[in-house]
């Protein structure tokens, strides 16, 4: 992991794409602000793995399904 120090209104660039600034920092709380692509995919890391969580549990009732499905066939 690399690790930076950065004040506010400083920036990083990230692949020559992807623009992270230090909006604002009170207390323990640091506000970033992205710049980058639309294709690129930004999410907390909370909400991320919630996804992850959704997506597989999606893809067992997929998994699921499929098989009732293969019941009904024979």
């Amino acid at each position: 992991m690399l690790i930076l120090s950065r004040r506010k209104d400083e920036t990083i660039i990230i692949d020559d794409k992807i623009e992270i600034s230090i909006v604002d920092i009170k207390g323990d709380q640091v506000k970033l602000g992205i710049n980058a692509p639309r294709s690129v995919k930004i999410y907390r890391k909370e909400v991320y793995l919630e996804i992850e969580k959704e997506n597989a549990a999606a893809a067992r009732s997929s998994d699921a399904l499929a098989s009732l499905g293969d019941l009904f066939k024979k």
